[in-house]
């Protein structure tokens, strides 16, 4: 089912791998194929945060690296501060955060945006 931000999710991601990301809001949509109990709210209980890294496999070739969090409370409105420090690879080029569902590896959302091309 589709979800939707309501309000924001912000975050940051240091050198030393300490990741924050505060979302507030990341329900269901408020769309026909959602069943309506359903529309506005979160039935997960936890998410988790994921960096995915562009990294170096062997001295010729380059590979991606993910790199994710354990799971942190979020609320039935979509609520949830994700707080944690993970080892990431060296290097880390290109680092790219999702919101991951707390029960399953389904993304929520990600950092970036969608080419309308």
């Amino acid at each position: 089912m589709p979800w939707t931000i309501e309000h924001f999710a912000k975050g940051t991601l240091a050198t030393n791998g300490h990741l924050r990301i505060q979302v507030r809001g990341l329900v269901f949509t408020d769309d026909p194929e959602v069943p309506p109990e359903n529309r506005g709210k979160n039935d997960e209980t936890t998410f988790r945060g994921l960096v995915s890294c562009v990294t170096e496999v062997s001295d010729t070739e380059v590979g991606m690296s993910n790199v994710m969090t354990e799971g942190f409370p979020a609320t039935p409105e979509g609520n949830s501060t994700i707080d944690a420090f993970i080892t990431l690879p060296n290097p880390c080029v290109a680092p790219i955060v999702f919101i991951m569902a707390g029960s399953e590896d389904k993304w929520f959302a990600v950092t970036g945006f969608e080419s309308e091309e």
